[in-house]
């Protein structure tokens, strides 16, 4: 067995977590997100598998590098953060039906990384600019901070579904509380600009010692802070403004579109010093 195995099998598995928190909403059964809660876990117990497979893999052929290198690899780890922040979410507040809006974002990251011709999961060694301790502490952190984002924005979907007469005879009624749904999705974003934050920092520092500038306006490095103005306009209006429900949903929509062409969108339609990542 090989961590290539055991994260195709992590597909499988959140896919199959997925089915079970959907049909839980879908036929008002609760006995299938208690299912769909343990088959997440069994992912994510995985999916770390997987990702401590991949690098003591790396040392084995000789590149002894963190498993965060290519875009493959990033989208494992994407979904390995994404899944953490959830349990933990469903953990703290006991809201398993928060599950279908998460477990797809969870299964779709993986499921790229393993179905797209356009990643590769061969292990390869190190470009000469990733070669820093700095590599392990900035992929961390940014990915941290893209998770957070990532459960804000199914909150985000998740008010924009849910009505607001708790009466309503719609399926979406029983979704949290709006009030709770405007809470989770401004911790997720506290969560996310804190560690995004700590990405750019760690990545600033990085870029010094491999190119001697802390910042060059690489595209990647361009759109990282458009991403982080985005997020900290969401906190300004939210902190000092007293903003919440709809209005802060969509920044947090628009946040994570901003999150998304910084990860896909710079690789495929830009160039720059980060296009390999």
């Amino acid at each position: 067995m090989n961590s290539s195995f055991l994260l195709s099998s992590t597909t499988f598995i959140y896919a199959l977590a997925s089915v079970f928190y959907i049909g839980s909403f879908a036929f008002k059964k609760n006995i299938f997100s208690k299912i769909g809660f343990i088959v997440l876990v069994a992912g994510f117990t995985d999916n770390t598998a997987g990702i401590i497979m991949r690098w003591v893999e790396s040392y084995q052929m000789g590149y002894g590098h963190a498993p965060f290198s290519n875009m493959y690899e990033s989208l494992v780890f994407f979904s390995w953060t994404v899944a953490i922040l959830y349990i933990f979410v469903e953990l703290k507040y006991k809201e398993s039906i928060i599950g279908v809006f998460a477990s797809p974002l969870i299964f779709l990251a993986i499921a790229y990384a393993s179905f797209d011709p356009n990643t590769s999961s061969r292990i390869s060694p190190l470009l000469p600019a990733l070669k820093s301790n700095w590599l392990i502490a900035h992929v961390i952190t940014c990915f941290l901070g893209y998770a957070g984002f990532a459960v804000a924005f199914g909150f985000s979907i998740m008010y924009f579904v849910r009505p607001c007469d708790n009466q309503s005879e719609s399926i979406f009624a029983k979704l949290p509380s709006l009030d709770l749904i405007d809470e989770l999705t401004y911790q997720m974003v506290v969560f996310g600009f804190l560690f995004l934050t700590i990405g750019i920092i760690t990545g600033a520092v990085w870029a010094n010692s491999a190119w001697g500038k802390y910042w060059t306006w690489d595209p990647k490095e361009t759109w990282s802070l458009i991403t982080w103005l985005i997020y900290a306009i969401f906190m300004h209006l939210r902190i000092m403004r007293g903003w919440s429900g709809k209005s802060l949903a969509y920044i947090s929509v628009i946040g994570f579109l901003a999150v998304l062409f910084t990860y896909f969108g710079v690789n495929y339609f830009l160039s720059g010093l980060h296009s390999y990542a």
